[in-house]
């Protein structure tokens, strides 16, 4: 309904293009999905969201984890999934045909309970980060961690690490890190990086809730959540310092956001190979050096996944709500925004979806500036000039009804508290 009256105002968007259908309002449909916790925060406000603008879909996500996502994924017992580590070589085998479709872009931060250190601030480099969990560093006053924060009275306490049980993406984030900033004979050689690995040491629980939880309750203690989760639950957390090895960066959207930036247009297509795409110890003098995207995962063939063709349509245009208009409920959470380019990514992906071989949606690629708005001397002779398929959709929706005073109303204040229309 947004995407119809920015087509109706020529002035605000001349570059109108086609979405995908919504939801047929004469069913009722029930989308499920499992995985990741990592972008939970966001995805259950999505729920709520796309609800409030549908109600005739019920999101049910279930926050097991990355791994229990993807296994639920490949078994074929949810409409989609969400991963923060893209499927191995292996899962891809196992599930042929899935897309990866980013859905949000999110940091994972070192999260700790130091009575005389109320504050977030500690400083740590990745290989002091990768000593503590190693176990090889088990008191705060330690002298690696001492000479990073000379002006901290740190207490000769023993260090509790805690980690996550569950097969997880976020685990999979920061071992990655800890791989790549601490290499052969350290935590790549000894560890390695999985959503599920062998911890050396410290106290585990299921999902960023558990370990949360476990810092929280448990003094001088250490371990590893995503930001929303610290940032919702007023957790003191670390700077970190960069992969540029001169600075320590505070987790933010700002500093995530600078980390994705270099990967945007190096990143795959939806249906290809994403085994390999990291953006861990990024290069900058911003970039918070463990940051991640996270993904949805989808087949292109929905039938297996789906009662019937109207569902998988639902899907479809649940998960394009989610990458647009679903982008503005982001930074609430403390989610990275999804540049333009990777929302021009997922748009190609979805595109590539079928229902038994049947595209659900077709996508040509972003509408062509027409120069009329700017250059009046450019417009066409009224015998070359074609009606714009959205002008013939616009006044057939009115006169069926689809599109109600309501709806305009509803639509023209969304514009003016998004800044798009003046008033």
């Amino acid at each position: 309904m947004i995407a119809t009256l920015v087509a109706i105002m020529p002035s605000l968007n001349a570059n109108a293009q086609s979405t995908p259908d919504t939801p047929n309002s004469n069913l009722k449909f029930d989308i499920n999905g499992a995985g990741a916790t990592f972008p939970f925060p966001l995805i259950d406000l999505w729920r709520v969201e796309y609800h409030n603008d549908f109600d005739n879909v019920n999101l049910n996500y279930q926050s097991i984890g990355s791994g229990g996502g993807v296994k639920q994924h490949i078994e074929k017992t949810v409409n989609f999934a969400a991963s923060d580590a893209p499927l191995t070589d292996k899962e891809r085998d196992l599930a042929s045909g899935t897309l990866h479709i980013p859905e949000t872009i999110g940091g994972v931060v070192v999260a700790y309970n130091i009575p005389e250190i109320p504050e977030k601030g500690l400083k740590l480099t990745g290989k002091t980060i990768s000593h503590i969990f190693m176990g090889n560093i088990t008191k705060w006053n330690d002298p690696e961690i001492a000479s990073l924060n000379p002006s901290l009275n740190l207490p000769d306490q023993d260090i509790i690490v805690a980690h996550r049980s569950d097969g997880s993406g976020t685990s999979f984030v920061f071992t990655d890190y800890l791989s790549t900033v601490d290499p052969d004979p350290g935590w790549a050689k000894k560890v390695g990086k999985g959503k599920s690995v062998p911890w050396p040491v410290g106290l585990a629980a299921a999902g960023n809730e558990g370990v949360a939880g476990i810092i929280k309750s448990t003094t001088y203690s250490i371990g590893y959540v995503e930001l929303a989760y610290a940032f919702q639950t007023k957790m003191s957390y670390a700077y970190v310092q960069n992969g540029d090895k001169n600075k320590f960066i505070e987790p933010s959207i700002d500093s995530i956001a600078a980390a994705a930036k270099g990967v945007v247009d190096r990143l795959p297509a939806a249906e290809a190979n994403w085994s390999a795409v990291s953006i861990v110890n990024a290069p900058g003098p911003d970039s918070y050096p463990i940051s991640s995207l996270t993904y949805l995962l989808v087949y292109d063939d929905l039938k297996p996944v789906s009662k019937n063709k109207d569902q998988a349509k639902a899907l479809v245009h649940m998960i394009y709500w989610m990458i647009t208009d679903g982008q503005q409920f982001s930074r609430s959470l403390m989610y990275v925004p999804l540049p333009d380019e990777i929302v021009e990514l997922d748009k190609k992906g979805l595109s590539k979806i079928t229902y038994d071989g049947d595209i659900l949606w077709k996508y040509d690629g972003p509408a062509k500036t027409t120069g009329l708005e700017t250059n009046p001397t450019t417009q066409p002779k009224t015998s070359d000039y074609k009606i714009p398929d959205w002008i013939r959709n616009n006044a057939k929706w009115w006169a069926d009804g689809s599109i109600t005073d309501q709806d305009y109303i509803k639509g023209l204040q969304y514009l003016i508290s998004q800044g798009i229309l003046k008033v």
